[in-house]
């Protein structure tokens, strides 16, 4: 859809794409864990969870791999899918390895379960990225911080509304994207941390 016809649903979608989620997320779990020292494992973990993986989506869109860096059509995330992940198990093996904060850890291991569910699905059905980094990261902030945090749930419809504007979503594929996000996520993060 053209950015004038939809500039806020374009608007939402980006600013909330699961680069910038992962980008706050991390080093927030890390200053919560062990203040500076624990932000600076937050950022190696965004590095390796949503700056890598950027930049690998940005190359494949340049060489015309896929049409964007949101992979909209369900076949070029199968192709974009191994870089991507390659990235995020490499960031949780040197987060392990190298005794990181737990929750940094635990955020980055979760982060690659919902990756690898969303990965299942995707060869038979397109599902929601966006909806479901986002739900996984209230329901993740929600455990850390407090329940009232999901007074924020709204967000993430917000979100999901604008990948429906967009066209590049149905309702269905919305719902099961935000579903896994929260329930892989969420529950995977809290058993490891």
């Amino acid at each position: 859809m053209p950015r004038g016809e939809a500039r806020w649903a374009w608007l939402i979608s980006d600013g909330f794409e699961p680069r910038n989620w992962m980008l706050l997320l991390a080093p927030l779990l890390g200053w919560h864990a062990d203040a500076w020292p624990g932000a600076g494992w937050g950022l190696l973990a965004a590095a390796f969870t949503a700056v890598l993986p950027t930049l690998i989506l940005g190359v494949g869109e340049r060489r015309r791999y896929w049409g964007d860096r949101h992979v909209r059509r369900r076949q070029d995330r199968l192709v974009a899918a191994p870089g991507v992940m390659a990235s995020v198990i490499t960031g949780t093996a040197l987060l392990y390895g190298l005794d990181a904060p737990i929750e940094v850890t635990a955020l980055v291991a979760a982060m690659l379960a919902v990756l690898l569910v969303l990965l299942v699905i995707t060869f038979f059905w397109k599902v929601s990225v966006h909806s479901a980094v986002a739900a996984g990261a209230l329901a993740i902030l929600a455990s850390v911080f407090g329940t009232w945090l999901l007074v924020l749930s709204p967000l993430v419809a917000l979100i999901g509304w604008s990948r429906i504007r967009l066209r590049c979503h149905t309702i269905g594929q919305v719902a099961v994207g935000a579903l896994v996000g929260a329930g892989v996520g969420a529950p995977l993060f809290d058993l490891l941390g």
